[in-house]
């Protein structure tokens, strides 16, 4: 039925080769399913994880529409439950276990965060400079996290997202996401992202439908390509050999985005996949609901 709205509303046939890649079919097809979304529950497909790095489910009561929410002032994403409404609220991992809270419409709403301990990672990296950066290196560095700010907030405007997300790469799956890491025998910050082995060239395809919001050759992440899902909902696929999109680019789920590269630091073949919710970087295997 979604499929015949589609068509006939956009004067497509069924056999028009752009039909799925048309932006105004992402467009006319988020909206659809705001509409059904407002008059059914969302059953989420992750369980809550309240922990530094995790997810919390919390509930927002007494009322029937969607709230203004944000979390440490980052807008947070809502979805309905049962009569009432709950924030799916990404927790950064520098958060400390204890009392946190969420504002809704302006009023404090709290929960719990639990604590985790993650364990640590030793890391042999031959250049040296990946490790402690020079003063060229650091202002490189700093500019470019200056261009990156905005593509981790995305929030592009009637993209809803998919909360089950796929594989973006064959391999396996490492229990790299949060551990404090030891670089060349030098502390430095905990992995924010989950790496998967997987041969050079290997193709890397988008976790979910979203569009392009950043692409480029970055010092730590290498060649690298942000993709925003809708409502804070944002990937970085990173260390790539080729990047195969470009900026501003409509994406299905499944679409090919690169192939998997050592650039960057990295100590071999892999792609490194961040995911954030408002702003904060998550487990991304929280949300592993679909296939590679």
């Amino acid at each position: 039925m979604l499929k015949r709205l589609l068509y006939e509303a956009l004067g497509m046939t069924m056999t028009s080769p752009c039909f799925s890649a048309h932006p105004m079919v992402l467009l006319f097809a988020a909206l659809v399913a705001g509409v059904m979304q407002s008059a059914e529950p969302v059953k989420l497909p992750f369980k809550p994880s309240p922990v530094p790095g995790g997810i919390a489910i919390v509930p927002i009561h007494g009322t029937d529409t969607a709230s203004k929410v944000t979390y440490h002032g980052e807008p947070v994403l809502t979805r309905r439950s049962g009569k009432g409404w709950v924030a799916v609220v990404g927790i950064p991992l520098s958060a400390k276990a204890g009392q946190d809270a969420i504002e809704v419409d302006g009023q404090s709403v709290p929960f719990t965060i639990k604590p985790k301990h993650y364990p640590e990672q030793r890391v042999h990296v031959a250049d040296q400079r990946k490790v402690t950066p020079n003063a060229e290196d650091e202002a490189r560095i700093a500019k470019e996290q200056v261009l990156m700010a905005p593509a981790w907030k995305a929030w592009p405007e009637a993209l809803i997202p998919s909360l089950s997300l796929r594989q973006p790469t064959p391999g396996a799956l490492t229990a790299s996401f949060g551990m404090r890491r030891i670089f060349n025998g030098v502390p430095r910050s905990p992995h924010s992202g989950l790496d998967i082995r997987a041969p050079q060239g290997q193709a890397v395809r988008a976790p979910a439908a979203g569009r392009v919001v950043l692409t480029g050759d970055f010092f730590y992440s290498g060649n690298a390509v942000f993709v925003a899902h809708g409502e804070g909902v944002v990937s970085l696929l990173c260390h790539l050999s080729k990047i195969s999109v470009k900026e501003g680019q409509v994406l299905q789920a499944g679409d090919v985005v690169g192939e998997v590269g050592k650039t960057g630091r990295a100590t071999g073949p892999h792609l490194h996949w961040s995911l954030s919710l408002n702003n904060a970087r998550v487990d991304p295997r929280l949300f592993l609901g679909g296939q590679p």
